[in-house]
């Protein structure tokens, strides 16, 4: 049963955070969306930052376990190299994209919150280093730093993109990143 609190009150604020943004949202708005006691909240979480870093982590791990899956699905290489701006659409389509979780805690934080930030580059990275894994596995003879500069070139489309759906409710971001990404891998052999 304190499992499922713990993962309600996460679900609950994460939401909070989203759609209202982490600093809009109060401990006191929390409670009341979680329809708990202030002890039962303090008895999981110490802070609403610790709140928001397991929501980060949340978000994180479902996304990049979501992603991870959707890549394999895939049979080509190219298709590999270009499966987070198809994960990216389809999350979108379904209503489950409102930008980039990580992205709107920090754009609300100073690197002072030092937790929270180094909870989000942290993130980030991951996401980088499996882009480049993908990279490493799907381009032939392909160097260290061929593979820096093709995972950082479709990571910066992806970032780009998310932030820009976001920004005009609309997926043609994600599509015109998805079109440009290709351009990075023209001078290389795929396997």
């Amino acid at each position: 049963m304190k499992k499922n609190i713990k993962e309600h009150i996460i679900n609950t604020a994460g939401e909070l955070f989203y759609t209202k943004g982490f600093n809009r949202t109060g401990i006191n708005q929390i409670i009341d969306a979680c329809d708990i006691a202030k002890a039962t909240l303090y008895h999981h979480f110490k802070s609403k930052d610790a709140i928001c870093i397991a929501y980060l982590k949340h978000k994180h791990d479902s996304f990049m376990q979501g992603l991870s899956e959707f890549v394999k699905e895939k049979q080509e290489s190219k298709q590999q190299l270009l499966a987070i701006f198809d994960y990216l659409r389809e999350l979108y389509r379904t209503g489950e994209l409102k930008g980039d979780w990580g992205q709107k805690i920090m754009s609300e934080i100073t690197p002072e919150d030092t937790e929270i930030w180094n909870t989000v580059q942290q993130q980030k990275k991951e996401l980088l280093f499996f882009l480049g894994e993908i990279v490493g596995r799907t381009v032939a003879h392909v160097s260290k730093a061929e593979v820096e500069k093709i995972s950082g070139t479709i990571y910066l489309l992806y970032e780009s993109a998310i932030t820009e759906t976001y920004i005009h409710e609309n997926d043609w971001p994600i599509h015109l990143a998805r079109t440009m990404a290709p351009v990075a891998l023209q001078d290389v052999k795929l396997l």
